[in-house]
């Protein structure tokens, strides 16, 4: 393998006579024929052979390799101690001289865009709720799990007209309210759902908190201790168990909506449906959620996205670059094409993630343009590591300098002539309003570009809910001075309200086509832009215009 390796960059001295490094664990198998487990910092576990487990407990920096050998007695010789210590190297198992991390970190950044911050441990807990688990963890709790997810299913399917009506329609501020809560609710109970099953199978759950998950907000619950379990059965139940606990939450939800009056009712519909949504997206596995968990953990192949995008970030390179490569991989035929899967699927999140979030980090003025920037100029950092990486390994892999400085022109030149002849269609999103003396105005965030409203450009007023949005009404802008307002909160999110105000700037419209609702969402077709002024005016404008 072409790589520079920890234990190349180790003190010789320390390789010869290694010792263990601070934090690191051996842990021994849960039941016969289980796993041994090295772990360190509570986070960082490698599964291990019996052999290498006991010969990691006797690194204590007193011995070299043939006192070792010696130690452990045959079949070991030397050499076998060589190779052993540096593999224990190369995963950071060994002390390196360095002053160890502080064991319990609140904080934790995960590459390439997730930053965890740690409120409890939630060991103590989940032990207390195991015996109300154990009743739920045979047949007939399974079956009841699916009846009532696929009952909640079915009853959303029996009222579709309601549930586009919910979906379609804002809400009261109480139950947009009331759904946030719920579904943040639900989400922490999703994490415990993970923490539970591993307690039942005697894991440990060692982390709980919420995170920044490539932009977006969620909660987590480490469940790392997995490894441990003697069987893939229970790794994958462990995996699992936060979107069944969802699915059930949202099945019942779903089942009470006819049970409920109009105003709760709607709220229910468009709680179970979100749930049911975002536990399907879960279930995703290209990126480090359930259901790459899950697959992880029925192949049984302990970090299958890294070593899966490894192999493709060293198939890209020897295709662009030549040279020759060592397989991570090489049972499985698939790895390439979902390696290049994983590495392109991040980029998605964060641009839908910047999208969904754009606007309201935009009306946070300044500050929150320079925040939506200094994440996506993050994540450029890391494409640019990438690139950096994926050209050492060429190197390495004996790829000729000339062949890698032409890839990279034509890279170059391909990403210029992209950004200059693909051309996009450029919205600035708002509000409407019609006034009391009939007046329409188009509404938009005091960051907005304003050279981009002209008279005459068309403007198409929407109804907004929480997940779908449909046209009522049409307009075009009266006139391109602006003025300053004020807008209620409506402006954006989906709710039925006029409090809230705040300050944005106005724009006269004249209406073509009579919206049905006297405020909503608006959006002004501002024409196309070469895909490079695009991302400049999206991203990059709104922070340098304060």
């Amino acid at each position: 393998m072409f790589t520079k390796t920890a234990s190349a960059e180790l003190d010789p001295e320390r390789l010869a006579r290694p010792r263990i490094a601070e934090g690191v664990a051996v842990q021994e198998p849960m039941e016969a024929g289980g796993p041994w487990v090295l772990h360190r910092g509570g986070s960082r576990y490698f599964r291990v052979q019996a052999d290498l487990a006991r010969f990691t407990r006797i690194l204590d920096g007193t011995r070299d390799h043939e006192q070792l050998a010696a130690v452990l007695g045959s079949p070991w010789t030397a050499h076998d101690v060589d190779m052993a210590v540096r593999k224990l190297a190369d995963h950071q198992m060994l002390d390196d001289g360095t002053k160890p991390r502080r064991r319990h970190r609140r904080v934790r950044f995960i590459p390439p865009l997730t930053v965890q911050f740690t409120l409890l441990r939630p060991e103590r807990l989940l032990r207390l709720v195991l015996p109300a688990l154990r009743p739920l963890a045979g047949r007939s709790g399974s079956a009841a799990a699916l009846l009532c997810a696929l009952g909640g299913l079915l009853a959303l399917v029996a009222q579709a007209p309601s549930v586009r009506q919910a979906l379609g329609s804002p809400l009261p501020p109480s139950t947009y309210a009331g759904v946030v809560l719920g579904v943040l609710a639900t989400t922490v109970v999703h994490e415990m759902g993970h923490g539970a099953v591993l307690t039942y199978y005697g894991g440990r759950p060692t982390r709980m908190g919420v995170m920044l998950f490539y932009l977006s907000p969620a909660f987590f619950c480490d469940v790392s201790d997995g490894w441990r379990l003697p069987r893939k059965e229970q790794r994958v139940r462990v995996a699992l168990a936060g979107v069944v606990t969802q699915w059930v939450i949202a099945g019942a939800a779903a089942l009470t909506t006819p049970l409920t009056g109009p105003g709760l009712r709607e709220g229910l519909i468009v709680f179970a449906v979100v749930t049911y949504v975002s536990g399907l997206l879960n279930l995703l596995p290209f990126v480090k959620l359930d259901g790459y968990l899950a697959l992880m953990s029925h192949l049984d192949i302990p970090h299958l996205r890294d070593r899966a995008m490894t192999d493709a970030r060293r198939a890209l390179g020897r295709t662009l670059f030549g040279g020759r490569y060592e397989r991570e991989l090489p049972e499985l035929p698939w790895a390439v094409p979902y390696g290049l899967i994983c590495l392109a699927f991040p980029l998605y999140l964060v641009f839908m993630a910047a999208n969904l979030w754009g606007s309201a980090f935009l009306s946070m003025g300044a500050a929150g343009a320079a925040l939506l920037l200094c994440g996506l100029g993050f994540l450029a950092h890391h494409l640019g590591r990438g690139t950096k990486s994926l050209v050492r390994e060429a190197r390495e892999a004996g790829a000729r300098t000339r062949r890698i400085a032409a890839v990279g022109l034509g890279a170059a030149v391909l990403a210029t002539a992209c950004a200059m002849l693909i051309h996009l269609p450029y919205t600035l999103t708002g509000g409407y309003t019609v006034r009391d003396d009939g007046r329409t105005e188009l509404l938009l965030p005091t960051s907005a570009d304003r050279s981009l409203v002209r008279e005459g450009a068309t403007v198409r007023l929407l109804r907004s809910g929480v997940t779908v949005q449909q046209q009522t009404g049409a307009a075009t802008v009266a006139g391109a001075k602006a003025t300053a307002a004020t807008a209620p909160l409506s402006m954006l999110l989906p709710v039925r309200t006029r409090a809230l105000p705040m300050p944005v700037i106005s724009y006269p419209l004249a209406v073509a086509a009579t919206p049905q609702d006297r405020t909503g969402t608006a959006q002004l077709d501002a024409g196309k832009r070469p895909l490079g002024e695009w991302l400049y005016v999206k991203y990059v404008a709104p922070a340098v215009r304060w």
